[in-house]
């Protein structure tokens, strides 16, 4: 389809109605749950999509997951697809190196035969690590593989057999294991604890010039570029380059070229104009570098958003940068380094609705040339879809002439030689009950194997789909396929708007609570009511009473899902509704081991990014090196963007900010770095009451949230209590009571529900169970004295998440989580099994709120308003302690018993010392500092001895028949 031929969102939803719904027939549709979105990859006619199975003998049905880059050999007979996440393969029989996993827990090249057209896997080879980057040789006799954290290049070419092998050793980058970032690490009691606060190198992105003589690698984690010559069996290194301008002839403390990932090269040395181009993430540029003689930095490129994969057309003489945030396709003249041309690649504009008009949110994360150069292919990561963009003649700007729906989180697209068949990449899967839908998983798992793990980042598996090109009229039909598997034609309801009205007109206060890591039926499987499975119920409601009793009082949620994967994701989207590709692809990798720092809390790469100076930085950390090159400025990488792409305004602060309302921070987004080191170092003392002693224990790792933070309120720490973190909301909630003037938003962060640190918990909350009954009691707490505040009861809502929902089994999805709401105009004693998720309760605050969109993904969630009543209800609530408590020195519990004088507390399982020992060398200093799979099953054993751990979701509805199905559960615990 040509720029001229335009659709229109009506003419789609007609395409979409006369088709089924898809190009290739209706059951080929899968729904995600905790995105609100269908996947369609079937649809294209001829698509066909597998999964990446790398064929391990000793795992023959184990898939890999987080396909991040496709490329195709010289002679466009060859695809090469890399994978970079976590790919462990575990194991129920560990084996010294390996503890948890077995020597395949590398990351695969997957290498297809494309010649025919369809692809033909041939082969497939591992490397320890990899970060995104793979290139072809131009001879085609040798690829190349970035080696993440690894820190160097590996080599493969044809050997022998025909077949493709690693000959020679990797090409070293020589970075001693060490990243720009806090550089401090240390063992605390006596080994217990490894606490890693610095980073390590990543190899990234790489590019080799067209004669095949010089090879360029992005540090990402070293802000630098590595530079070899020679050429295939003769590389060498020739130099290294630091991209700041503080480090490379420029002014000290200016931020440039951090976060460098990505590199094309034009031209070569033997000619006189080679030439680097390596976007820089955080700094949002693109720095170009002569490569000639002594490599130096030409010109930085200044573009909006966060540049991510590049292309260079046949004759060098155009660059195409794909930019996430401001969802765009810049387009780049080298030969005098200007933009000359952006391409928004959303959606065709006449299939936008006014309504999301500004909004971003579609991740696009590569870019591709047709052989033809006459369109670009872009891979929308949010939205599932490739954007088919037709160029005009000038090949300078364009616009979106349709969309191609694909697997979940597409990260890569290539071509064939001739056009024809397009081969695109997702990162990936489902993980819910999947009996009708077997493309995005593999053979069923083993029973109680480790296969069977409940951990997002092994349950999400990678996809190759590949398809011929569509001819314009199917174009047509496919783009309304995306339109509609991604909702871009939602309106709220008529009582939506009815009852969001209401509670706009009489709520003037959120208080906005976020937890930790819990599934549904770990916590909720034991309720009266609801979709729950009782044998699932870790921290059931012996350990969690309060929350049982506030889902019985207002409303059960028993369809909800958090949106995340991971903590690392999941603050991100339960702040702001969406995480920026930059997070998208680091979490998984992190997660795995495989170097990476976790970005989404202000710091980057532990830094505290806040602060602007060094000199304030220096004094809210002491392990700040003094460099006034490292990170300066107060651009957050991992910060998503707001309306109008402002920069890192993307938060839902920032929303109530912009709107004039006022915002109080207990808890969110602070620098914890010191919380886990010697008081000698810089740590700061466990107090009970800061306040009172006036010494400050939270520094604030986001600029915006400064000004509104309370420096008193202890932020992420395993080894402090939830109830003391109640005492100081409640210190501040009682002046606001006084002088009515309690924010409108509150944000409160209750982490206990994670646990951890159990050899320097204090006040003998030190076992998992009391952690979480601690944690529990917190939020009674709270709820208790909103209840009895005469001010503040009716006019405020309370709203309680989990942040992802990583750490244990669920019958129905890995995704689903426990939430909550009560106030007065919330429904009492219901059960609401509406289907809810992450974005909805962030649409149902700005509602209540009266805030405009964020970005594309609570523009078109609905609000929650099955859970409210337009008339107002007296309503109360008691907090009530867990039994366990009585066994700990938390004030309310010192020397008391639980039901009288010769009753006992409850014992734990285990104690403090069994705990410790079993999680031994693991880092509680921050969310999933450590394999969280692994901590799953030390859970799991720990709580509930020898019973089998979960297996798969099975999907069953077990709102029916309860009483028995709990007397089963009683019986069974007894």
């Amino acid at each position: 389809m040509r720029p001229g031929k335009r659709l229109t969102l009506a003419f789609i939803a007609v395409l979409v109605f006369l088709s089924g719904c898809n190009g290739g027939g209706a059951d080929t549709a899968q729904f995600l749950p905790n995105m609100n979105q269908y996947i369609t990859p079937l649809a294209p006619q001829g698509a066909r999509f597998e999964t990446l199975n790398p064929g391990l003998l000793d795992k023959p049905e184990w898939l890999a997951g987080q396909a991040v880059t496709s490329v195709t050999s010289p002679d466009n007979k060859t695809l090469l697809v890399l994978t970079s996440g976590y790919n462990r393969v575990y194991t129920s029989t560990p084996t010294a190196p390996y503890p948890w996993y077995t020597p395949d827990s590398n990351e695969y090249v997957f290498i297809y035969d494309i010649s025919s057209g369809t692809p033909v896997k041939k082969q497939v080879v591992q490397v320890p690590n990899s970060y995104n980057g793979i290139v072809f040789d131009p001879s085609g006799k040798a690829f190349y593989v970035s080696g993440g954290v690894s820190d160097n290049v590996h080599v493969f070419t044809r050997i022998a057999d025909g077949t493709w092998g690693e000959v020679v050793a990797p090409l070293a980058l020589g970075h001693n294991s060490s990243g720009n970032g806090l550089p401090w690490s240390a063992n605390f009691g006596n080994g217990s604890i490894n606490l890693q606060i610095g980073v390590k190198p990543c190899a990234a992105g790489l590019a080799i010039s067209s004669d095949g003589k010089t090879l360029v690698v992005a540090n990402y984690y070293n802000d630098s570029i590595s530079i070899f010559r020679g050429g295939l069996n003769n590389w060498a290194p020739a130099a290294e380059l630091d991209l700041r301008p503080g480090k490379s002839g420029g002014a000290a403390g200016v931020p440039g070229g951090e976060y460098p990932f990505w590199v094309a090269v034009k031209g070569t040395e033997a000619d006189g104009t080679a030439t680097a181009y390596v976007s820089s993430v955080r700094d949002r540029e693109i720095v170009v570098v002569k490569l000639n003689g002594s490599p130096a930095v030409t010109a930085r490129i200044k573009v909006v958003g966060q540049p991510n994969k590049m292309a260079l057309n046949k004759d060098q003489s155009l660059l195409y940068v794909v930019e996430d945030q401001s969802d765009s396709v810049d387009v780049i003249r080298t030969g005098d380094n200007a933009v000359v041309g952006t391409i928004p690649v959303i959606a065709p504009a006449s299939v936008l609705p006014a309504s999301l008009t500004g909004l971003r949110g579609a991740n696009p994360n590569s870019v591709t040339i047709s052989p033809d150069e006459r369109r670009l292919l872009v891979t929308n990561g949010n939205l599932n879809s490739v954007a088919v963009v037709e160029l005009s003649d000038t090949r300078t700007s364009g616009e979106v002439a349709g969309l191609i729906p694909t697997g979940w989180y597409p990260n890569s697209v290539s071509v064939s030689a001739d056009g024809s068949w397009l081969y695109v990449v997702n990162g990936k899967s489902a993980t819910g009950p999947n009996a009708d839908f077997r493309y995005s998983y593999g053979p069923p798992s083993r029973p109680n194997g480790f296969q069977t793990n409940h951990y997002n980042p092994q349950l999400t598996k990678a996809g190759l789909q590949s398809l011929p090109l569509p001819a314009a009229a199917q174009l047509q039909t496919l783009t309304g396929q995306v339109i509609s598997n991604n909702r871009f034609s939602y309106a709220d309801g008529a009582r939506d708007r009815e009852v969001m009205s209401v509670l706009q007109a009489n709520v003037k206060h959120v208080i906005f609570i976020i937890k930790e890591n819990r599934t549904y039926d770990q916590i909720l499987g034991d309720l009266a009511v609801g979709n729950g499975d009782p044998a699932l119920a870790e921290f059931g409601e012996r350990y969690t009473p309060n929350q049982h009793a506030a889902a019985r009082t207002f409303v059960t949620l028993d369809n909800f899902y958090d949106t995340a994967e991971v903590s690392n994701d999941g603050w991100a989207w339960t702040t702001s509704g969406r995480a920026p590709d930059v997070v998208e692809r680091q979490y998984a990798v992190a997660y795995a081991g495989r170097g990476l720092s976790l970005d989404t809390e202000g710091t980057n790469r532990s830094v505290n990014v806040a602060y602007g100076t060094l000199a304030e930085r220096k004094a809210a950390n002491p392990l700040t090196p003094d460099d006034d090159d490292l990170l300066p400025g107060q651009t957050d990488v991992a910060a998503p963007d707001g309306p109008g792409n402002e920069v890192n305004k993307g938060y839902l602060w920032d929303a109530a900010l912009r709107r004039g309302l006022t915002v109080r921070n207990y808890g969110f987004f602070l620098d914890t770095t010191r919380y886990n080191i010697p008081l000698a170092a810089g740590g700061i003392p466990l107090l009970k009451d800061p306040a009172a002693v006036a010494t400050q224990v939270a520094y604030p790792s986001s600029a915006a949230l400064a000004p509104c933070t309370d420096i008193y309120y202890r932020g992420f720490d395993n080894s402090f209590p939830d109830y003391y973190r109640f005492k100081e909301w409640e210190r501040e909630f009682d002046t606001y009571e006084t002088s009515g003037t309690l924010p409108a938003l509150s944000l409160v962060r209750l982490m206990h529900d994670h646990t951890g640190n159990f050899a320097t918990a204090i006040d003998g909350v030190n076992t998992p169970e009391i952690q979480q009954a601690d944690n529990d009691y917190a939020v009674g707490l709270l709820l208790e004295k909103l209840s009895k505040s005469p001010k503040y009861k009716d006019n405020t809502l309370v709203f309680i998440i989990e942040d992802d929902s990583q750490d244990g089994g669920d019958h129905v999805d890995s995704h689903r989580s426990i939430a909550f709401v009560a106030g007065a105009y919330v429904k009492q004693g219901a059960l609401v099994s509406s289907h809810y998720n992450t974005v909805n309760f962030l649409r149902t605050i700005e509602e209540v709120l009266g805030l405009t969109p964020m970005n594309l993904n609570d523009a078109l969630a609905r609000p929650m308003t099955d859970c409210f009543t337009t008339t107002p209800a007296p309503w109360s609530f008691t907090a009530k302690p867990a039994a366990i408590l009585y066994g700990t020195t938390l004030p309310p519990f010192a020397g008391l018993a639980p039901l009288g004088k010769k009753a006992q507390a409850p014992k734990p399982t285990h104690d403090a010392q069994y705990w410790a020992k079993a999680t031994r060398g693991m880092d509680f200093s921050s969310e999933d500092k450590f394999d969280f799979a692994r901590y799953n099953r030390i859970l799991w054993k720990g709580l509930m001895g020898e019973k089998p751990y979960p297996a798969a979701p099975n999907g069953k509805d077990l709102r029916r028949n309860r009483r028995e199905l709990l007397s089963r559960y009683k019986l069974a615990m007894n």
